[in-house]
């Protein structure tokens, strides 16, 4: 049975505002989104309100997520087109009907083809459009045998098909092999990785996803088809399977189940073999609003305070895979409404925000983050991203762009938000441009979410997270407003524990103590929080 949520008493709010906007998601719409996705796109709506305004409208029940997957029996006579183009999941079999899984309650043909095809009385729960989306594609990934599941028990045949040639670019073609990384792609995708490692070693190659920021084991191939792995993710990269002896970086465009994804190579020549590693970008989940990022009340209050500002330099900071771009588009999101010029300066572009001029740097032509900060800003901006802070002169052109009426979005590598100010000084920028350029500071880390399925307590028995008791992942934020007395500490040249004391007691929350807070509100848990922001503070 689906865990039927209690109805939100503002439900009816959001719903109102779904209305009034849906002439102004009119756009999105043409581009193929459902009206859901492209009022979340707009910001108009927090995940799951729409939804749930529809079913308190409708007098149905909602779910934030089906609580269980149906079984291959219940999704025989249902395709998966069918279930894909108008979300629409049948979940179990009770007595007094069958319980069906809708996205929008007002589909009424599908339902009734359901009825006729399951020969039963439907009863509808109204779903999320991203979780059913999900749903849906799990449950038929369940239903039919997965590909990289069942690799194991047939790779020896496909070893006998991929003897070695003595020339590699005779492989490329080679039908198992594209079966082979298909297969890893496909799952790599379905499965929410974020990363595949293919690893060689002596005798076997070690396949492995990232998933939820941690690695997990997939395969292990025997040694010899570690050649034609390479060789094949090469073609597909458009890189030169020719050359083993220098590094290589490529990018593969995707279509795994109506999702956009972004793969990009990196190819390093190791000791026993070239080692593999790809990095998948799922278009569609890196674009997401504010409202999406899990960002505390005060913490969203202060963000919407420094978005509001003219000019100045804001900075966030974290370890790669941390976040950071995820959380810089969706404020260039917020600030993109017609009025304004955006531009961009990344490395890579990773993904293509409408009606933003995005520009790629590129250092073999000498376009880098200092020259191309100096070309942009005689494009008459308002607000500029500079993907990463490398160097002193970088951080020199954006501070001068701050002080010059430009609003100016960068990252930093840093453990936390006030070792920002002291990064930047040991750059060798002088105390008196940071103190009156820089306007605050978003240090982030993501943490593991808790299994919606399953709550963690029987995670050993759950499809929906493989059993590790969580799915997803959420970010944990602290963020560090450049008040007279920080700015004071700066032209001291105070270290960043003076400016952590000033911050904790001026309000400012640790990430621990933000990510202890989700825990208690069973976001996450305490040991998740701790393994990834440490037991300090």
């Amino acid at each position: 049975m689906t865990a039927i949520l209690p109805l939100h008493r503002d439900a009816a709010a959001a719903l109102g505002i779904a209305d009034a906007l849906v002439a102004r998601a009119g756009a999105e719409r043409r581009e193929g989104r459902t009206v859901g996705e492209a009022l979340a796109a707009l910001g108009a709506t927090e995940a799951g309100a729409y939804a749930r305004a529809l079913a308190e409208r409708a007098g149905l029940p909602f779910a934030a997520a089906p609580a269980a997957l149906p079984g291959r029996d219940l999704l025989a006579p249902l395709p998966m087109p069918f279930a894909r183009r108008h979300l629409i999941l049948p979940l179990a079999r009770e007595e007094d009907g069958l319980v069906v899984a809708v996205a929008d309650p007002s589909a009424l043909a599908a339902l009734d083809d359901l009825r006729f095809l399951y020969r039963a009385p439907i009863r509808p729960v109204v779903v999320p459009e991203a979780a059913l989306r999900d749903a849906i594609t799990r449950a038929y990934d369940g239903a039919a045998r997965s590909a990289v599941d069942t690799m194991d028990a047939t790779l020896d045949r496909v070893a006998q098909e991929l003897d070695e040639p003595p020339d590699l670019l005779e492989a490329g073609d080679d039908a198992p092999a594209i079966r082979l990384v298909n297969a890893l792609l496909t799952e790599a995708v379905k499965a929410g990785a974020s990363d595949i490692h293919v690893e060689p070693y002596e005798r076997t190659t070690a396949v492995r996803f990232r998933v939820d920021g941690l690695l997990r084991d997939v395969l292990s191939p025997p040694a010899r088809l570690h050649p034609t792995i390479v060789s094949r993710v090469k073609i597909m990269a458009g890189l030169d399977i020719a050359e083993r002896r220098l590094p290589q970086d490529g990018r593969i465009r995707l279509r795994v189940a109506g999702r956009d994804v972004d793969v990009r190579v990196s190819v390093v020549p190791t000791a026993p073999g070239e080692r593999v590693v790809l990095r998948l970008l799922d278009r569609a989940a890196m674009l997401l609003g504010l409202a999406d990022l899990g960002l505390a009340p005060d913490n969203a209050f202060r963000l919407d305070g420094l978005l509001a500002r003219n000019h100045g330099l804001v900075l966030v900071t974290g370890p790669t895979g941390s976040g950071k771009t995820t959380t810089l588009y969706a404020a260039l999101q917020r600030l993109h409404t017609g009025e304004r010029n955006i531009v961009t300066i990344e490395d890579p572009v990773e993904y293509q925000l409408r009606g933003i001029a995005q520009m790629q740097v590129n250092p073999r032509i000498d376009l880098t983050f200092a020259s191309g900060l100096r070309a942009v800003l005689r494009q008459d901006p308002d607000v500029i991203l500079v993907g990463e802070i490398r160097d002193r002169e970088t951080v020199e052109i954006a501070m001068q762009a701050a002080l010059t009426g430009h609003l100016v979005f960068s990252t930093l590598h840093t453990n936390d938000a006030p070792s920002a100010v002291t990064r930047l000084l040991d750059m060798g920028v002088e105390p008196f441009l940071i103190a009156s350029s820089l306007l605050g500071v978003v240090a982030q880390r993501l943490v593991r979410r808790r299994c919606e399925a399953c709550g963690a307590e029987a995670a050993h028995e759950c499809g929906a997270c493989a059993g590790s008791g969580y799915r997803g992942r959420m970010a944990i934020h602290e963020m560090l407003l450049v008040d007279d007395r920080v700015r004071a500490l700066v032209m001291e040249r105070s270290d960043a524990a003076a400016i952590r004391r000033h911050a904790a007691a001026a309000g400012m929350a640790s990430m621990r103590d933000d990510g202890l807070a989700k825990a208690a509100l069973g976001l996450t848990t305490a040991a998740e929080v701790l393994r990834v922001a440490g037991v300090e503070g």
